[in-house]
């Protein structure tokens, strides 16, 4: 007889069914898996024996077989520790045959008999709910699985013998409560950074319409300051948006005690990160720094010093929103639709274009520096913001500078306009770096003037098709801060400064 029960393996953060076979039959007493599974399910062997031993039970003195089907399908992780050891109960009659029938099981197994917690919990209750079943997971994984549907029946014990406890009526396990994480104190405002009102107004817009923007300034003129003070003025996330941040996280086992965040992520990775670290990949296939930064902030500090394969690997995720990992065996696709911001300095050794300072390289200490950028990817960035040295005055003068507080409401205005924008369009879109050329050409048409100042720029800067479209986008942006429906020349002017600064970086003396 061949007791069975459903589990899940992970492509990307899409939840596949695979089907678990325990069979008992006649042979040497021994236990083999099989099932196309990697070095963590062939060990879960010993973990499941141990688990049943501590719980209680013997094992058979006969040949136990379990299968996981379809055996074509790559089984990776340790969350099939628990429905191994269950259906092997079933087959042993410690719990009624047909208990497992509705459900969705996951979670690893201590030597012990206690269920640890394993990442894929909420992407595992999303797949369960769509299939009509019930999860049974860890009951440290229960809180973020509890998020998927308030109806949908979860069980999440601490020990197999509460399970089998739970099954034969002698125990009730409760359903586990949804939590949420506290939303952080960020340590910085606003309102601490001295001088580069410019660069303030940079970062608004692009906290305002999800822009990618890039500083470029000498050593200590607040690049990073500035970075670190966005995650204070960008909105919550909207529920769609925790969903899918969430989903990620689940997977990459970053949620703290199963808790939710409706913070946006803020990824800040080193400048010797890897290709896999940044986009995904591994043995396993595991996102990475875009996809973990995905409805929120990849901030890439000292720009140029991570090597040029890497920042090209940014170009397609910056495109498309998605981080697609194709190995021999399988193809796995990621959300990455993060904002990018970046911080360099102008080139090695940091003070060109800064007057008093003359090189002794000359120009090529700055050329050399700035081509490790490509073309391509800077024509994604759409802010292009020169910092300049803070000043002796800067420094002493008072702070009197607009709060986070108050520039955060003003960007979240700007975005509940943009939301209702396009939900009227019938798109699933949230703000205006997302949308497609054909339809912020409509809804960032410029007035007359406005029309004859972006023809003059475009045919004497020679912006490309992209660029032409972003400053579209930015000036759309502009708009909206300023509560307006139609674009203006002062938008479009405004948006093309923007450019003009990174036009500007390839001449820096």
């Amino acid at each position: 007889m061949v007791s069975r029960c459903t589990t899940i393996a992970f492509q990307g953060i899409q939840a596949i069914p695979v089907d678990v076979q325990v069979m008992i039959g006649p042979g040497k007493m021994s236990m083999q898996i099989v099932g196309l599974a990697d070095k963590a399910v062939a060990e879960s062997r010993e973990r499941v024996q141990s688990a049943i031993h501590a719980s209680g039970l013997s094992m058979p003195n006969k040949r136990v077989t379990v299968n996981l089907a379809p055996a074509d399908l790559p089984k990776e992780g340790s969350h099939y520790d628990l429905p191994i050891a269950l259906a092997l109960m079933c087959a042993l009659g410690a719990i009624p045959g047909d208990a497992l029938d509705g459900y969705i099981v996951m979670g690893e197994l201590s030597l012990d008999g206690m269920v640890a917690p394993v990442a894929g919990a909420l992407p595992a209750a999303m797949g369960a709910n769509g299939l009509d079943k019930g999860l049974i997971c860890p009951a440290s994984s229960g809180p973020e699985a509890a998020w998927a549907d308030p109806s949908m029946d979860i069980l999440a014990p601490r020990s197999l013998i509460a399970m089998a406890n739970h099954f034969k009526g002698t125990q009730s396990l409760s359903r586990p409560v949804a939590a949420m994480q506290d939303r952080p104190d960020f340590d910085g405002n606003m309102s601490d950074i001295r001088g580069q009102e410019t660069a303030k107004r940079a970062l608004e817009v692009a906290a305002a319409g999800g822009h990618n923007l890039i500083f470029v300034g000498p050593p200590g003129s607040g690049k990073s300051m500035l970075a670190s003070r966005l995650p204070s003025i960008l909105p919550a996330l909207a529920p769609r948006e925790l969903l899918e941040v969430s989903m990620v996280a689940s997977i990459a086992g970053t949620l703290a005690d199963g808790k939710l965040s409706s913070a946006r992520p803020f990824r800040a990775p080193h400048h010797s990160a890897s290709m896999a670290a940044m986009v995904g990949g591994g043995l396993r296939a595991r996102p990475g720094e875009v996809s973990l930064a995905h409805n929120g902030v990849l901030f890439l500090d000292e720009f140029p010093e991570f090597t040029p394969q890497v920042l090209d690997s940014l170009r397609q995720p910056l495109e498309t929103g998605e981080s697609v990992i194709a190995r021999a065996n399988h193809r796995v696709t990621y959300p990455s639709s993060m904002q990018l911001i970046a911080a360099m300095n102008p080139c090695r050794c940091g003070m060109a274009g800064e007057p008093g300072h003359t090189c002794r390289r000359g120009t090529r200490c700055a050329a050399d520096y700035q081509a490790r950028i490509s073309g391509p990817l800077m024509d994604r960035i759409d802010l292009r913001v020169e910092v300049p040295a803070v000043t002796a005055t800067d420094l002493m003068t008072p702070q009197n500078g607009e709060t986070s507080e108050v520039i955060a409401e003003r960007v979240a205005t700007a975005r509940s306009v943009q939301a209702r924008r396009y939900a009227e369009m019938d798109l699933d879109i949230l703000t205006n770096a997302q949308v497609n050329n054909t339809i912020i050409e409509k809804v960032a048409a410029p007035d007359p003037a406005g029309q004859n100042l972006l023809e003059e720029a475009a045919n004497a800067m020679k912006f490309s098709a992209r660029g032409f479209h972003r400053i579209l986008k930015v000036a759309r942006t502009l708009a909206d801060l300023e509560g307006v429906g139609k674009v203006g020349r002062i938008h479009i002017a405004e948006s093309i400064s923007y450019r003009m600064a990174g036009e500007r970086l390839a001449h820096v003396q």
